[in-house]
């Protein structure tokens, strides 16, 4: 029997990482795709953007609704459960055969991947080495943006080199959807299972009293991050296509590929930083890419877009860790599903909405007018975060505590 054996919490970390570049490969997987469906059933570029939103709308609902579960039942079930719901969906992306199968297909996957981001982003802090502090938000950081990376890069390869290219991505990633939910039966629980269970259903976001301060002052750069990767995974593709005039569907999804490589690079090699240098790098790196990401599509200038997509992407990656930094350790371990369920809501609230509206706007502004009004957005935001980092001074009550301050694991089982 699986559930007899259980590997070492350095093997459970890893194994747990593997499941989240699993559903992260998944969420961007259909982006290369999403021009193919719209010359195929013929539906606008606000239908477009909604079929991206509705993932994250229901990723939102599961997050209110079942984000903080994992603290009350313990990682693993509910991590298993998400990525079978994952199965699922891309079952139905698998046999979609209208826009209607699409939205159906989003709204099974935002739900498993809303099950999953508490309960995954926890296990990482509960399970990371003690001898590496903060490799948990390292790794939930890099291991997102790498799955998003190589998602866009292998579906794109496949919509324009491989066989039946709108199943076979998919066909994949539901034996390893399945395969990962097997694996982590042998990981070790690191909660207790406590009563509240049902009382935590009720739709609340709460954000730990501690983490509060922290978060206001991280809020700018983390709308820009997710605003800016909700342009990229919606529009990326039909940018390059509109714009620039590339019409290789392998290549325009690399302008996906590339930003999140670059967001990868960034968590990576800003890893031993504190947060708050980390910020003012991410930011400057975020602010500036976006700058010139909106002087590519104004000179039609592809390889400036690319070169301009990975610094961008350099800036999304060292912001969004400066970020987790900052927050993560301000709560004990029983809050840490609780907070990345309401940090994860206003994340994908900077994610889908922005995106929505300029789908909506295109038909009407212009797909270059639309691009530059969201950068220039995107830029601003980055500019204020950098602010922000550079001259807020935390107060007494907003001192980030130590890793030895915090309540160990012990507190509530493992």
């Amino acid at each position: 029997m699986p559930g007899s054996f259980r590997v070492s919490r350095t093997a459970a970390f890893w194994l747990v990482t593997a499941a989240l570049l699993v559903l992260m490969f998944a969420a961007s997987a259909p982006s290369p795709l999403y021009v193919v469906y719209q010359a195929r059933w013929h539906f606008s570029a606000g239908m477009l953007t909604t079929v991206f939103a509705v993932y994250a709308v229901f990723l939102l609902l599961a997050l209110l609704t079942l984000g903080s579960l994992s603290d009350y039942l313990g990682r693993r079930p509910v991590m298993i459960g998400a990525l079978v719901v994952e199965a699922v969906a891309m079952l139905v992306f698998a046999e979609a055969r209208s826009v209607g199968w699409l939205l159906a297909a989003r709204a099974v996957q935002g739900l498993a991947t809303g099950i999953a981001t508490g309960a995954i982003a926890a296990a990482l802090v509960d399970l990371e080495p003690e001898s590496r502090p903060g490799l948990g938000a390292l790794t939930n950081g890099a291991a997102s943006t790498a799955g998003l990376a190589f998602g866009a890069f292998g579906s794109g390869l496949l919509v324009e080199y491989g066989p039946a290219p709108r199943v076979t991505v998919f066909a994949v990633l539901l034996v390893a959807s399945l395969a990962a939910a097997v694996v982590l039966v042998c990981i070790p629980e690191t909660v207790t299972r406590r009563p509240g269970a049902a009382g935590s259903l009720l739709p609340q976001v709460r954000i730990p009293r501690a983490s509060r301060g922290p978060l206001a002052a991280v809020l700018p750069a983390l709308v820009a991050v997710w605003a800016l990767g909700g342009l990229y995974l919606s529009l990326a593709p039909t940018l390059a296509a509109g714009i620039l005039h590339v019409r290789n569907h392998f290549v325009a999804g690399l302008a996906i590929t590339t930003m999140m490589s670059g967001a990868v690079t960034g968590s990576l090699t800003m890893r031993r930083r504190a947060a708050r240098p980390t910020l003012v790098i991410g930011s400057t790196a975020l602010a500036a890419g976006a700058a010139a990401t909106l002087a590519a599509l104004g000179l039609h200038n592809t390889a400036l877009f690319f070169a301009a997509s990975a610094v961008a992407g350099y800036g999304f990656g060292a912001a969004f860790l400066g970020a987790l930094t900052t927050i993560v350790p301000t709560a004990a371990p029983a809050e840490r599903a609780e907070l990345f369920a309401a940090l994860y809501v206003l994340n994908y609230l900077a994610f889908c909405v922005p995106a929505v509206i300029a789908g909506f706007t295109v038909p009407h502004a212009g797909l270059l007018h639309t691009a530059v009004v969201y950068g220039s957005v995107v830029t601003a935001l980055a500019l204020i975060s950098l602010t922000v980092a550079t001259t807020r001074r935390p107060t007494n009550g907003q001192q980030r505590p130590t890793r030895e301050e915090l309540p160990t694991e012990a507190t509530v089982g493992s």
